[in-house]
């Protein structure tokens, strides 16, 4: 008779920190055995194409019910579930809700949960605090390829929302390029910037220069690389607005929020055009009406995703980063063309990361088991 019994391990935040969540030199290293495996088709997520980002609550603006709650920005729910193959072969779940007023209450905006689940009995084996796991999986994914395609020796980074998101950017990029020695930073409020360029003094002192600029024009002119993280309401009047003409040649940017950028530059073939994975892309073009940029979400690599389904751009002019990794085509056509790298962001880097994080914790005998049941008491 097998043994029916479930237990899982509970990770809190403090033990996540202690399991190395924070390593983001080895989840850099993880993130780009991640995109590889993606670019190679060893993962599944959800939806029909199975590259669905995942599954959103979202609420009306009106309502009858006065329970309900109202549509704010960046108000949902979000399950992003997935598969990743390899090393890593394990299915799991990142749960969120979102609501930007949680800062006034001293919250992050989104609050994560992830779940990993065996891939034969689906039986979950770990539950853990997500927002960090969340925060550097997401920096490390541009941090990889900035390890790959960011100038060898940059000295200026520009930042475009001087929020969580840049934090852990900035801490990323400063690591990969110490040559970097100057930050400037766009945000929408004067005092949220002054807050976020203190935080760079006490903590970044290879940051030597500190600027605040009133334009995103300000944070890209000159920078070697260029970090946009800012969130918002759907609508391409609601994004910030980079010109072509700003960036500085051979210039990285990192692209993981809403962006508005002339069509005109990205037909050109001036630029790279890079992404976590067309696929994802794809999927949401099968999921929302065109323009999905428009209607669904504002990372720029909706935008040629929108270009392409109009038949304005040719698919092949977007790469996927997995692929630059492989070596299997080129992260540059000219030396000194800039690279615009689109982050969708995807369930399995999570099941990844957080995958690495329950190995460690389970090595330095970190967390707290919870059981799930003994015997079940249905079959």
């Amino acid at each position: 008779m097998t043994d029916t019994k479930i237990d899982m391990l509970y990770l809190s935040e403090q033990d996540v920190i202690d399991a190395g969540v924070m390593n983001i030199d080895e989840c850099i290293d993880v993130m780009e055995e991640v995109l590889v495996l993606v670019a190679n088709g060893q993962y599944r997520m959800a939806g029909s194409s199975a590259n669905s980002h995942g599954a959103m609550v979202t609420f009306p603006e009106h309502s009858p019910f006065p329970e309900f709650p109202k549509d704010t920005e960046d108000r949902r729910f979000m399950a992003m579930a997935a598969y990743l193959g390899g090393r890593f072969d394990t299915a799991g779940v990142k749960w969120y809700g979102s609501n930007i007023e949680n800062r006034e209450k001293g919250l992050p905006r989104s609050i994560h949960l992830i779940v990993l689940n065996d891939k034969d009995t689906g039986a979950p084996f770990a539950i853990m605090s997500g927002n960090l796991e969340s925060a550097y999986r997401t920096a490390a994914v541009p941090g990889a390829a900035a390890r790959k395609l960011a100038p060898e020796n940059a000295k200026s980074l520009g930042l475009i929302g001087p929020g969580a998101m840049n934090k852990s950017a900035l801490d990323t990029f400063s690591r990969l390029r110490p040559t970097l020695d100057t930050v400037r930073i766009n945000g929408r409020r004067r005092s949220t910037s002054e807050k976020y360029a203190e935080w760079v003094r006490e903590n970044f002192p290879q940051f030597t220069t500190i600027e605040i600029v009133d334009s995103a024009e300000g944070a890209v002119r000159d920078s070697d690389i260029v970090s946009v993280a800012v969130t918002g309401m759907v609508g391409s009047e609601n994004y910030p607005y980079i010109n072509g003409d700003w960036i500085k040649p051979g210039a990285f940017l990192s692209l993981p929020a809403n962006l508005k950028m002339d069509k005109e530059y990205t037909l050109s073939g001036k630029a790279r055009l890079v992404a976590d994975a067309k696929a994802i892309y794809e999927a949401w073009a099968e999921e929302y009406p065109a323009p999905c940029h428009e209607t669904a979400f504002g990372m720029i690599g909706l935008n040629w995703q929108d270009l392409i389904g109009a038949g304005e751009l040719e698919s092949e002019r977007v790469v996927n980063i997995g692929d630059v990794f492989a070596g299997k085509v080129p992260g540059r056509e000219f030396p000194e063309q800039p690279v615009l790298f689109s982050v969708g962001g995807m369930g399995v880097e999570d099941v990844a990361w957080g995958k690495t994080v329950y190995e460690h914790a389970v090595e330095k005998g970190i967390g707290t088991k919870l059981n799930l049941w003994n015997t079940p008491k249905l079959v």
